[in-house]
């Protein structure tokens, strides 16, 4: 064959192929969801709970739950609220703008902290034992994107807001007296007034287990804890009790925080849910069997009950469970393996596993943090599915880029649309996420955006707004993460 002919013979199938592919493209159509837009939520004038505080010292001890047998729980159910009723004040796009501030500095500090990590491999508690629970509050009104819960600290309890946090280890309250105290919604805890405080000494284990600690002049522990976006917290290492609900859990390693500095308003503290020696599940892990779960209540302001639980209550039936990875330079963060992502129902074919890969020396990967507000991926992954999303969403009409979202929407005047529906696909467990979990409302006017973002850095980061609604399920027993859809009912 002369090459003249052979060119016009590869030219042709050339053609013939990509007819064949496009013939397949069209009869294989986009699965879509519909979407009823709501636009950005107002914050409630009024932040209240079901069942009313009490300072009683009648509760439940944990020593007492610990006879119990393993599958004993205690069920409790409180109906949560966004903490935009502690900003009322504030307007609903500049929450959402203080949010997205603090979105990029929790993100770039997690990258931070990953890329300097140092080569640590602490113990792990053993397990067993009972249940407890807690209610969760969005944290949406603080721009943090952060949820809270109430729960009680010394004795008698004291109840103060805390900011849930799966991405901080350190447990942590204003104390008085203050140096230097942001405003709070509750009394400012005097530890002076509680018969369970207690220091810890500089030599203790405890102490030793800080990454930043120091002594006082009676040999007594310090710790600082600071966070990317300036905010640091400083004062006295030490034991208390907290309560959840009408169980207590006794010394429990925590700071009193004399001088606290940052975005912090209106919650009293910091309530670390991470993997780390120091955090609340670690430190009491044989109480609850190691195993805990959360549902984010839905940033529209939703009044559905839902609960943060402990013990085996807390994993439910109908999760899909994915394997648990470990960084070997840092033990802080919940790392799962991302195998890919569908959109419109067909596997994004750039989207391949080794862009969520996790080398030997722990660069990459993928956490789940409930601090974080909009999931960030690699950018070659991000890139390839915001293509293929915007495809599948070519009939609807385009609004201009919004901070860092370059997918936007105009839909107003819609009451409602179909959008092509979206799949994470983790080793043993498909998501499939609600269309309210990535298609987000950015101001008043009915724009909104693919709430997803690229980085640059081969860290990936699953966030709180993909994860509403559903239970996820924290099993550490079973070194394992669950993922149950309309798990706040």
């Amino acid at each position: 064959m002369g090459e003249k002919s052979k060119s016009t013979f590869l030219f042709s199938s050339s053609i013939i192929f990509t007819l064949l592919s496009l013939s397949a493209a069209v009869s294989t159509p986009f699965q879509l969801q519909t979407l009823v837009p709501r636009p950005l939520p107002s914050p409630p004038t009024t932040l209240s709970w079901q069942h009313s505080d009490t300072d009683s010292d009648s509760l439940v001890e944990t020593s007492e739950l610990d006879t119990l047998h393993s599958n004993t729980t205690l069920e409790v159910q409180l109906d949560l609220h966004h903490v935009d009723a502690l900003s009322s004040e504030e307007t609903p796009e500049r929450l959402f703008d203080l949010r997205l501030q603090r979105d990029a500095l929790r993100a770039e500090t997690i990258n931070s902290l990953v890329s300097k990590a140092v080569a640590r491999n602490p113990p792990r508690a053993p397990g067993r034992g009972s249940a407890f629970s807690s209610s969760i509050i969005s944290g949406l009104a603080q721009g943090s994107g952060e949820y809270f819960t109430r729960l009680g600290v010394g004795t008698p309890p004291k109840y103060l807001y805390m900011v849930l946090d799966t991405g901080s280890d350190v447990v942590w309250v204003q104390c008085s007296p203050c140096k230097k105290c942001y405003s709070q919604s509750d009394p400012i805890f005097d530890p002076s007034k509680s018969r369970s405080f207690s220091g810890i000494p500089c030599g203790s284990p405890l102490c030793r287990s800080l990454d930043s600690s120091g002594c006082n002049q009676r040999r007594m522990c310090l710790y600082q804890v600071s966070y990317g976006d300036g905010s640091v917290t400083f004062g006295d290492f030490s034991t208390e009790t907290l309560t959840f609900r009408r169980t207590k859990v006794g010394r429990v390693a925590l700071g009193c925080g004399h001088d606290n500095e940052g975005l912090f308003v209106g919650a009293a503290g910091l309530l670390g849910l991470g993997r780390g020696r120091l955090s609340f599940p670690s430190q009491s892990g044989r109480r609850f069997n190691r195993k805990f779960s959360y549902c984010l209540v839905d940033r529209s302001a939703s009044s559905r009950p839902s609960s943060l639980v402990f013990g085996d209550a807390a994993i439910p039936r109908t999760a899909q469970f994915t394997p648990l990875l470990t960084n070997p330079k840092l033990d802080t963060f919940y790392y799962v393996e991302l195998l890919g992502i569908s959109v419109g129902g067909t596997r994004v074919p750039k989207i391949t596993p080794s862009l969520f890969k996790m080398d030997q020396d722990g660069n990459g990967g993928v956490i789940i943090d409930s601090g974080t507000s909009v999931t960030r991926l690699t950018r070659p992954a991000y890139i390839a599915m915001r293509d293929a999303f915007r495809v599948g969403a070519a009939n609807l009409k385009r609004a201009p880029d919004f901070s860092l979202f370059d997918t936007c929407f105009d839909l107003s005047g819609k009451t409602s649309v179909k959008v092509p529906t979206v799949v994470l696909h983790f080793r043993g467990a498909d998501v499939s996420l609600p269309a309210t979990n990535y298609l987000i409302p950015v101001d008043s006017s009915g724009t909104f955006c693919f709430a997803f973002a690229g980085t640059m850095s081969g860290l990936s980061i699953l966030g709180n707004i993909q994860q509403q609604g559903f239970r996820v399920a924290y099993d550490m027993a079973g070194s394992r993460i669950g993922f149950a859809p309309r798990g706040c009912d």
